[in-house]
């Protein structure tokens, strides 16, 4: 069989992502203060988009009748004006100054008082370490180990490490190691829990005692798992005195730098809120701080572009504008329309709290409003909705099902709420197995759960085990 060469034309459909598509597909994800991070860079960067008003502001008359009632208004004010009590406190005889009804603290104190950095714990370290006595040698290495403790307080360097960083000698970093254990807060720079747990006894002086220090020493695992009887017969003491002693080591700091996390708080912003008015639910979008975008008037009137590398400069950048105005638009519709979507088939969580909470996914969503799952899932990133039982993320309100006695579903959510709640109302002496949690679920839910299913609940909960969780007092 010959072979040649052919050419032929086929008419294809392909989808392209274009640079605008993906634009709007990304700002679909974004959280609120990346989408106002993004709004902010693309005013910077394209000179046709700009930042419009969504109040109009009046025009001022300048008719002579208006200026005739604004001079009578100004000689009246001159004439009529209780300077004393415009001057207040300055004047040359003060009067009482009442405080208003509604004035609060935010009110009446600045801003810096009510905003202050966070202390660190390598700032708090290296305060107490340049006011101590140390040799300036010493306090190169104490900035050292400084530099190498973990986030909880620990030393995550060996004396070798730090020697070698410092340019000294391990016989010289390990007295300012045991200086720098002594500042604030106390067990700093230990290299273990049981370390940092003997170094605040002995600034307590309760190293004098031997039992305690070997229940530290060498019985945390003991202590921990509450293997009690073997530490009874071992120390010749009754569980009165053990008592006495887990009081102590229970007063002390296993994590002495957790207090100065370096991580700071993050504070959500809701992008949706959502009211009960009149028995029916209101959905409003978050639209505070977000700018009202327009095309700046100079893509009307026009530029006069001496090249054509310039007219399509120009060009190109008002159609980025035009597409922007356009994707934020279509972000915060189909925001809403899922909001509400959300809203239809959650309406027991949001009359009566998370134990109504029914099983829901992404497809559920979709086909409602008529758009993909990709879109759902986009859409629900990182976006946060206030409702009358709190602030969720729109992720929470998708959860898997658990089939009921009588054909219905309960969401997964909804269990393990109640799990939460079963296990706060226990007795801390008697706790609730999984087993017995199980029983109670299906006498509460009529559910009928496995105790597997419980204990896998449980662990995605962060709660121990009834064995851990029982009090032996």
């Amino acid at each position: 069989m010959a072979l040649e060469l052919r050419q032929q034309l086929k008419l294809a459909q392909q989808l392209v992502m274009t640079p605008q598509l993906q634009q709007a597909i990304k700002l679909l994800q974004l959280s609120r203060v990346e989408l106002l991070e993004t709004v902010q860079q693309e005013l910077l960067e394209n000179p046709f988009l700009e930042e419009g008003s969504s109040e109009e502001v009046a025009e001022p008359q300048n008719d002579q009748r208006t200026a005739v009632k604004e001079e009578v208004y100004d000689r009246e004010l001159a004439r009529d004006a209780s300077w004393e009590d415009y001057l207040g406190e300055f004047a040359s005889t003060p009067r009482q100054v009442q405080p208003r009804e509604h004035e609060t603290v935010e009110d009446i104190s600045p801003l810096e008082a009510r905003y202050a950095a966070r202390p660190s714990l390598e700032g708090h370290l290296l305060w107490q370490l340049r006011l101590s006595t140390l040799t300036e040698q010493q306090k190169e290495i104490g900035e050292v180990i400084i530099g190498n403790l973990g986030s909880s307080g620990y030393l995550q360097a060996s004396l070798e490490e730090i020697a070698e960083l410092a340019s000294a000698s391990v016989a010289e970093v390990l007295p300012v190691l045991e200086r720098v254990q002594q500042f604030d807060p106390v067990g700093v720079a230990a290299r273990d829990a049981c370390e940092c747990l003997l170094i605040q006894l002995q600034s307590l002086k309760y190293d004098r005692d031997p039992i305690l220090t070997e229940l530290v020493r060498s019985h945390l695992e003991d202590l921990e798992a509450k293997r009690y009887k073997p530490l009874l017969r071992k120390f010749h003491i009754d569980m009165e005195e053990l008592r006495e002693y887990l009081d102590i080591i229970q007063s002390l700091d296993p994590l002495p730098g957790a207090s100065f996390g370096s991580e700071e708080p993050t504070y959500v912003s809701p992008d949706v809120f959502v009211y009960e008015l009149g028995g029916e639910f209101v959905i409003l979008l978050n639209e505070d701080g977000l700018p009202h975008l327009q095309i700046s008037s100079l893509a009307q009137t026009g530029i006069d572009c001496s090249s054509e590398q310039e007219k399509e400069y120009c060009a190109d950048k008002i159609r980025s504008a035009s597409w922007l105005i356009k994707s934020l638009y279509q972000r915060q519709r189909t925001l809403y329309k899922v909001m509400e979507s959300i809203v239809r088939h959650q309406g027991p969580f949001f009359r009566e709290g998370v134990t109504k909470l029914a099983p829901l996914i992404l497809k559920d969503i979709a086909d409602d409003i008529g758009m993909h799952e990709s879109t759902v899932s986009r859409i629900t990133t990182s976006k946060y909705v206030a409702t009358p039982h709190g602030i969720f993320e729109l992720k929470f309100f998708f959860n898997s099902g658990l089939e009921l006695d009588d054909g219905s579903q309960v969401g997964s959510e909804s269990v393990k709420a109640l799990i939460r709640k079963f296990i706060a109302e226990e007795d801390s002496k008697s706790p609730l197995s999984d087993e017995r949690i199980a029983e109670m679920l299906k006498d509460h839910l009529k559910v009928n759960i496995a105790r597997r299913t419980v204990a896998k609940y449980r662990t995605a909960l962060d709660i121990p085990s009834s064995s851990r969780r029982k009090e032996h007092f």
